[in-house]
């Protein structure tokens, strides 16, 4: 068992030195040239693809890398502290390959998985639409059968990779009447092309690089073989089980977010003199200093035990929901009090600080609000002991 356990350590660590590589030699460089101008890195995801990131969590008999989620959450981690925007390229394409592996059929698996693992077809969810984000029993968009296939009419919005990607699993009502409402919802693997339009591109605070826009499907005609698992209904607990997934990614982007202002306030705090001495002197900055570290390291156990249950195979969303919470409310601790401690040039675009600040509150928005987290986490400890 040590033997085996030793074995896994040293190819988790090969993977992660491959990372780190790969981030130090080909994102670091032009992160913030790129990310100023809002522009896709397309060099980033070629080197992205022979890594093999697009296939990270799928199955090695689907040709992908098969990790498990507390290595993958790890790789986020190394990703989200150099450029957040690289970290969801990936991670929503890998959501959406989730919920083929978990709920498609042997045949769907085996004709889209190993062209996601390679990175020939990328794309993500699509899922939020103008009236209807956390709660997504309320999406219009409608799949209504035609012959051999379905026409989905509808529109997607905040979707990411629905500009650059070229496939999407898009949340549908199959059946609008249907009590209660879940049993309506289907999901559907829908590639670009034809009745498929991208209405815009959505400008962000941060975020950027990658693209977020709003999808129009206009009497696009899908194969009933794109309906995810063949059977009309289990859309919405298809997606959720990924969800979970994604929202431990998320909680790993603010892990990473976090450490990167701390790693740079560290530094700062060395090298700017007051007084007569370093500012990691003073008590007040090392206060600062003190409460950054501990909610990043608070912030990764919550990450790596949310990881390991989803990796046990048992339900998480308390865990992840927890990991979500506390990560990304870490992720904005840090990002402010970075750019406090280091003043003016916290505020400037010339260094990476106020690129923390702007990320960081998109991950108490995504993969469901901070507030949905609550709930969410309220209901299962209730659930979990009851009275």
């Amino acid at each position: 068992m040590a033997v085996a356990e030793d074995l896994k350590s040293d190819d988790e660590r090969m993977i992660l030195d491959a990372v780190d590589q790969f981030l130090e030699r080909h994102v670091r460089p032009v992160a913030h040239d790129l990310e100023a101008k809002d522009e896709y890195p397309h060099e980033i995801v070629e080197r992205m693809k022979e890594l093999g990131l697009f296939g990270a969590t799928i199955g090695e008999d689907y040709g992908g890398l098969g990790l498990s989620a507390s290595t993958y959450t790890k790789i986020v981690e190394r990703v989200s502290a150099v450029w957040m925007s690289v970290s969801g390229i990936f991670n929503s394409h890998l959501i959406m390959a989730q919920a083929v592996e978990r709920a498609g059929t042997e045949e769907q698996k085996r004709h889209w998985l190993p062209r996601f693992a390679t990175g020939e077809l990328r794309g993500g969810i699509a899922l939020t639409e103008p009236d209807a984000g956390t709660d997504l029993q309320a999406v219009r968009t409608r799949a209504t059968k035609d012959g051999n296939g379905y026409r989905v009419t509808g529109t997607k919005t905040w979707i990411s990779n629905s500009v650059e990607g070229t496939v999407l699993a898009v949340l549908t009502k199959t059946d609008p009447a249907a009590e209660p409402r879940h049993k309506g919802m289907s999901l559907f693997l829908i590639e670009k092309g034809d009745g498929v339009r991208v209405s815009r591109k959505l400008e962000k605070l941060g975020y950027k690089g990658i693209d977020s826009g709003e999808l129009v499907f206009e009497d696009c005609f899908v194969p009933a073989d794109n309906l995810i698992g063949g059977i009309e209904g289990r859309g919405l607990q298809q997606i959720l089980g990924g969800l979970e997934l994604g929202r431990i990614n998320v909680a790993a982007r603010g892990v990473g977010i976090a450490r990167a202002c701390l790693d740079d306030s560290v530094r700062y705090a060395q090298q700017r003199k007051t007084f007569g001495k370093p500012i990691a002197e003073h008590q007040a900055i090392q206060f600062k200093l003190a409460d950054m570290a501990t909610q990043c390291e608070a912030a990764r156990l919550l990450v790596a035990q949310a990881a390991a249950a989803y990796d046990r195979g048992e339900r998480c969303d308390m865990e992840a929901g927890m990991a979500k919470l506390f990560a990304t409310e870490a992720a904005i601790h840090n990002s402010l009090e970075a750019m406090r401690l280091h003043g003016a040039y916290g505020y400037s675009k010339e260094f990476n600080i106020e690129r923390y600040y702007r990320d960081a509150p998109l991950l108490a928005i995504g993969e469901g609000t901070n507030e949905l987290q609550r709930i969410i986490i309220a209901k299962q400890l209730v659930a979990r002991n009851p009275a």
